[in-house]
């Protein structure tokens, strides 16, 4: 028995050493390559697989070209890793988010990349994890179920596009997590979980559609709440939030088990006109010839995808957001006024005003559509932006990155929608 707790605290004394070294490795190099900016030192962190893609002069530029956005670096708040995956939360001028570093086994720099802040669930944070299968992957995710004043309901939460996490991270905000944890203190339950684009990326391939990224993995967690014994009672709302909410209308038409749905910031015409809108926008605030060009190129795309010339064999680089053919034709074929006009289910429409990524358009487009529809509820917001954030500008990209809270006003009429009969 000596032996084996000797060899035991051995183990553990060179698993902490070695993390330890590694954490340091990649303070050292941030520290050259930020603070002291010597490219030749810093360009030596670097494995030679990487080495063949990056030149020092190009990291250089990288750095140069982080500044203008970022500020110059601050310091390092903190660090966390995930495997090999490290994590080191940092303060620039203009914004914190983390620096994340890929090691390998001679703890050589792999990857390196600048993202916005992850959280690590700390042992005083809110809920507990939870795992759900759908399909092919585990999802991860955080349950919150009230120990008193329980209302048997539970909200599971839908993400906007791109790869988010279970809090729908934004630089330093966390929209998903202010309703949920806002939504705990007054006797509703929740779940959301870390999208599958973001927890298991190789899942999500050039044949994938809308349902392989969104709709099944909702349907597989509806499911999962209504045969566990313990919420087989609840009500289950399912909330959206961009992109979610786009999809709700065919979630809710594909599950008999969703008691209300909750569409925030819902574009109810087709994506492709919005993100040329969302560009021309940005271009108007700055006319720079970058996003000139982008525009110009995002303009074709869109008419390529719109004409008859358009296939499943058509390049996804010749496609708007670099989507697949598949993809697309997934998103074309999907006609949420006309499917949400058979949802029987009470819903609730929330828009902010100040929303530049999906409009007021959208907004009187679904309240046209539904006005008679007597389930339909519609509330918009005159200060707040894409996520329920409040602002007194017109809203740009930059807003994000400071750091806020949802609405209060926003999760009470959710609250409300949500226990009301």
């Amino acid at each position: 028995m000596k032996i084996n707790k000797i060899y035991l605290t051995l183990l553990l004394l060179v698993s902490i050493t070695s993390k330890s070294q590694v954490i340091d490795t990649g303070k050292s190099f941030i520290n050259s390559l930020l603070i002291e900016k010597n490219y030749s030192k810093s360009y030596s962190y670097f494995d030679e697989t990487v080495k063949t893609k990056i030149s020092e002069t190009l990291l250089k530029e990288t750095v140069e070209k982080l500044e203008t956005q970022l500020g110059q670096f601050k310091s390092i708040i903190e660090t966390n890793n995930d495997k090999e995956t490290y994590f080191y939360y940092s303060n620039f001028e203009k914004m914190k988010l983390d620096i994340k570093i890929n090691f390998n086994q001679n703890n050589k720099v792999v990857g390196f990349f600048f993202v916005p802040h992850k959280e690590f669930k700390k042992e005083n944070s809110l809920g507990k994890d939870l795992n759900i299968k759908s399909n092919n992957i585990e999802l991860k995710g955080t349950l919150l179920v009230p120990e008193s004043l329980n209302l048997k309901k539970i909200v599971i939460f839908v993400h906007g596009s791109g790869p988010n996490d279970r809090d729908e991270t934004i630089f330093e905000n966390k929209p998903f997590k202010d309703i949920a944890e806002n939504l705990y203190s007054k006797g509703i339950s929740s779940y959301r979980f870390d999208k599958r684009t973001l927890s298991n990326p190789e899942s999500f391939n050039d044949k994938s559609t809308i349902d392989d990224e969104v709709t099944n993995d909702i349907i597989n967690i509806v499911t999962y709440f209504k045969n566990d014994s313990q919420f087989s009672n609840y009500e289950i709302i399912v909330l959206g939030h961009s992109l979610g909410a786009y999809l709700l209308p065919r979630i809710a038409n594909k599950s008999n088990q969703i008691s209300k749905i909750i569409l925030l910031a819902a574009n109810s015409r087709p994506l492709d006109k919005l993100i040329i809108e969302q560009y021309e926008y940005l271009y108007k605030l700055t006319p720079t010839q970058e996003l000139k060009d982008a525009l110009q190129k995002v303009k074709e795309q869109t008419a390529l995808l719109n004409s008859k010339v358009f296939n499943l064999n058509t390049t996804k680089e010749n496609l708007p957001l670099n989507l697949s053919a598949n993809y697309w034709k997934s998103i074309l074929d999907y006609k949420p006024i006309k499917e949400i006009q058979k949802v029987k289910i009470p819903i609730l429409i929330l828009q902010g005003e100040r929303d530049y990524q999906v409009t007021m358009k959208d907004f009187e487009l679904w309240k046209t559509k539904l006005k008679n529809n007597k389930k339909v509820s519609f509330i918009s917001y005159p200060k707040l932006n894409h996520i329920f954030m409040s602002g007194e500008k017109p809203s740009d990209p930059k807003e994000y990155a400071i750091k806020g809270i949802v609405d209060e006003k926003v999760i009470e009429d959710i609250k409300n929608f949500i226990i009301q009969k």
